[in-house]
């Protein structure tokens, strides 16, 4: 009798701290199940206009509490990016080809459509405020093997878009 009034409170913590997992812990643990090597391209539009293979790697740090993408450009490392959770938030700091560093937080999230939606929090390393800086950033988890990135990207009053289209290397 006691074996099983154990497990049955087992069984019910077990299923209480399920039902508390929030949107931005089921976001992050899916950007964890991203872990290695992808492959794909970039395209810029509007502002800029540029097309090309883009490479990633991804792979968790701090004992799995927090996930880095490094992006890679003809094998060389250009844009690093570190999602992790603060708290209830879920949080990206994106350490950007153009030198300076963004913080984003998650703004919306579709754990059913897989779409994590990133805004601009503030920013280190800015050299002026009309320098070039990623603004904010879409993250599409299309399935478990195909992920779309979209930064968006502010220079003075001019906005721009580079999609990345990536896919997991089998």
């Amino acid at each position: 009798m006691r074996k099983s009034m154990l497990l049955t409170t087992i069984l019910c913590l077990a299923v209480g701290l399920g039902a508390a997992e929030t949107p931005q812990v089921t976001a992050f643990n899916r950007l964890r199940d991203l872990s290695g090597d992808w492959e794909g391209t970039f395209a810029w539009s509007g502002g800029r206009n540029a097309t090309g293979k883009m490479n990633a790697q991804y792979q968790t740090t701090g004992n799995g509490s927090a996930m880095v993408e490094n992006l890679f450009m003809d094998g060389t490392l250009m844009m690093t990016s570190v999602y992790h959770l603060d708290g209830s938030d879920l949080r990206v700091t994106h350490y950007c080809a153009a030198q300076n560093q963004p913080r984003l937080r998650a703004s919306s999230i579709d754990p059913d459509g897989g779409q994590i939606t990133f805004s601009f929090v503030d920013i280190t390393n800015l050299r002026s405020p009309d320098a070039g800086h990623v603004h904010g950033l879409e993250v599409r988890l299309l399935d478990r093997d195909h992920i779309t990135l979209r930064f968006h990207f502010k220079t003075g009053d001019k906005d721009s878009d580079e999609l990345v289209d990536l896919k997991r290397k089998k």
